[in-house]
């Protein structure tokens, strides 16, 4: 996540509901109508299964309130509208107590295409099919409780077991491959990258090799993992991730496969 950004986090008022614009209102609209084809096209079927679930509003920002009011009667989770940027001590006690934090914010029309933090259709477009699935919303649990239990230096390392497949896991089904992960569900064009991309380097899900492996936000993701069925997930949550995290800091991080973030000017 980025240390900065040019957004302002939306306050919801006293009955938990955020007044966006007509204009915040109608990017929503553009997202989903841009985004919606090629997710039906190359998304994963509980991503699918989810979005019919919620049966978000196409044509306007979903409020964090309504959609809360359908996971808790799936699954126990709810939203909660945080600013822009929070930190991952914070990020992993909200998925403890099985509460996603969502920025509350929508991007502008010049970052329509692409954001590099978080922004609301990220966080509830992309998010929140996933836990109106018990495994998936147990696997993010899982996440927030053992983030709890470890250390500061240790977050990192944790993260990567939620970038590489909450956010941009990808999973086999029959003979394709799917996305999965909610960073490329509501990404454009690393939807089709991660799936088509001749470059694009497709490793089997392995605990240890992903927590090793670094990542930047800001690219199309050079590697991804891929699940070959929900069940590993699930076999991951039930893992000592505290040891595997030691095990993998002994072993040490994998060499990028991207060059360095260049230095802001």
């Amino acid at each position: 996540m980025p240390k900065t950004t040019k957004y302002v986090a939306k306050v919801p008022d006293a009955d938990g509901v955020i007044h966006y614009t007509a204009q915040e209102n109608a990017v929503w609209r553009d997202l989903v109508a841009q985004q919606q084809p090629n997710v039906e096209r190359l998304a994963a079927a509980p991503f699918l299964t989810g979005q019919r679930c919620l049966n978000l509003p196409v044509d306007r920002v979903p409020q964090c309130v309504e959609v809360s009011e359908v996971l808790e009667d799936l699954t126990g989770w709810r939203v909660a509208p945080v600013p822009a940027l929070i930190g991952f001590g914070r990020f992993f006690k909200m998925l403890s107590e099985k509460t996603f934090p969502a920025a509350s914010f929508i991007r502008d029309r010049e970052s329509f295409d692409y954001i590099e933090e978080p922004d609301i259709f990220h966080e509830i477009y992309g998010h929140t099919p996933l836990l109106t699935d018990p495994r998936f919303a147990k696997f993010s649990q899982r996440i927030g409780e053992t983030g709890l239990a470890s250390d500061p230096a240790d977050y990192s390392w944790l993260i990567r077991l939620y970038w590489f497949t909450v956010e941009f896991g990808l999973i086999r089904e029959g003979e394709q491959i799917k996305a999965l992960g909610s960073g490329l569900a509501s990404s454009p064009g690393e939807l089709s990258h991660s799936i088509f991309g001749p470059s694009v380097i497709r490793k089997p899900f392995d605990v240890i090799d992903i927590l090793r492996t670094p990542y930047r936000i800001d690219i199309n993701q050079p590697i991804y993992f891929v699940l070959d069925d929900v069940e590993q997930l699930l076999e991951a949550s039930e893992r000592d991730l505290l040891v595997d995290i030691k095990k993998a800091q002994a072993l040490g991080l994998h060499k990028p496969v991207f060059p360095p973030k260049p230095e802001a000017a």
